[in-house]
């Protein structure tokens, strides 16, 4: 059985992201939140987080300063911006990958999730031939 992906959702509504935790739960990934960036940096020095999902509007500080910050600390880690009142398009962002108004359901988010953490797993190693062996015969492959 494949390990989880572990999602860290950083919102600075508390119910928003329980019932996000809740979608990404019961869709087969394990979620951790955070309500600011302090918590969000602790959750990544603490935990293997797979993706993050921020929302662009937070009580503190903009969702896009919040992913700026965390690309800093780890560049390779991908990270979905969403938002419920601006379009994809309207403003730039530091995310990989933005989920705007009007494209943000939950089967959208979780297809996205889907696909994001998919790609961190990297380049596919190229296979290595192996040697097929029948009795009495030599075959190369």
């Amino acid at each position: 059985m494949r390990p989880r992906k572990l999602i860290l959702c950083v919102d600075g509504n508390e119910r928003a992201l329980a019932v996000r935790r809740f979608l990404l739960e019961t869709r087969g990934f394990r979620a951790v939140t955070a309500t600011t960036l302090q918590e969000a940096v602790e959750v990544l020095g603490s935990q293997q987080v797979d993706l993050v999902v921020a929302e662009l509007r937070l009580p503190q500080m903009d969702g896009n300063a919040v992913i700026g910050q965390l690309k800093q600390l780890m560049p390779e880690l991908p990270m979905l911006l969403t938002s419920e009142s601006v379009r994809a398009g309207e403003r730039p962002h530091q995310a990989d990958a933005f989920l705007g108004k009007g494209n943000s359901s939950s089967a959208e988010l979780v297809d996205r999730i889907r696909v994001m953490s998919a790609r961190k797993r990297g380049p596919r190693k190229a296979a290595v031939p192996r040697q097929l062996q029948f009795p009495g015969i030599a075959v190369a492959g």
